[in-house]
């Protein structure tokens, strides 16, 4: 575990910013300077007893000794193609939501309905959907939105002569229904 491996260093620093010794720390923690030595250099392994006092002393908790680093944020997931559609994913594959921003080419053909388990929400960047869903077909403009149940038959494409830009959210199942397809 490389959290533990930095309990060591992050305790060091912590001491160093309140300007205290090794001394001056152990001594207000009831414990041996030999010991928060050894704690800080990683030779001897952390545990509660010894880390609650020390944490006190320090005015920190014991979880700021233990969290990992922010991990890099940005998506770094390919676009995938589906016939005349882009799909940009805007989600790490393991989110519990997924998003992507669709982009459908103007003039293609409206696929057919699907259904799958799920909920899908969708706002219009540019452009304009055409959103089959059941007995309905709708057109939506740049700014709208809709929500509904993937259980119901559904299909989305551009109207008119210019690309319909969406974003589009789902939970994994729909997901892995739009970006796959029905066979993956």
């Amino acid at each position: 575990m490389q959290e533990l491996a930095q309990v060591g260093p992050r305790l060091r620093d912590a001491r160093k910013r309140h300007g205290w010794t090794l001394d001056e720390l152990a001594e207000r923690a009831g414990m041996s300077a030999s010991t928060l030595s050894r704690l800080e250099s990683g030779k001897r392994q952390a545990s509660l007893a010894l880390l609650v006092p020390l944490t006190r002393q320090l005015g920190i908790r014991v979880d700021d000794l233990l969290t990992e680093p922010a991990r890099d944020p940005r998506v770094r997931r390919p676009a995938v193609r589906r016939g005349d559609t882009l799909i940009a994913p805007l989600t790490a594959e393991q989110s519990p939501v997924q998003t992507f921003k669709v982009t459908y080419a103007p003039g293609a053909p409206a696929p057919e309905p699907r259904v799958h388990d799920g909920y899908e929400w969708l706002y219009v960047l540019s452009g304009r959907l055409r959103l089959r869903l059941g007995e309905q077909e709708l057109v939506l403009g740049r700014g709208e939105a809709a929500e509904f149940d993937t259980r119901t038959p559904h299909a989305m494409s551009a109207a008119g002569t210019r690309p319909a830009e969406i974003l589009s959210i789902f939970n994994g199942e729909g997901a892995r229904m739009h970006v796959r397809g029905p066979d993956a």
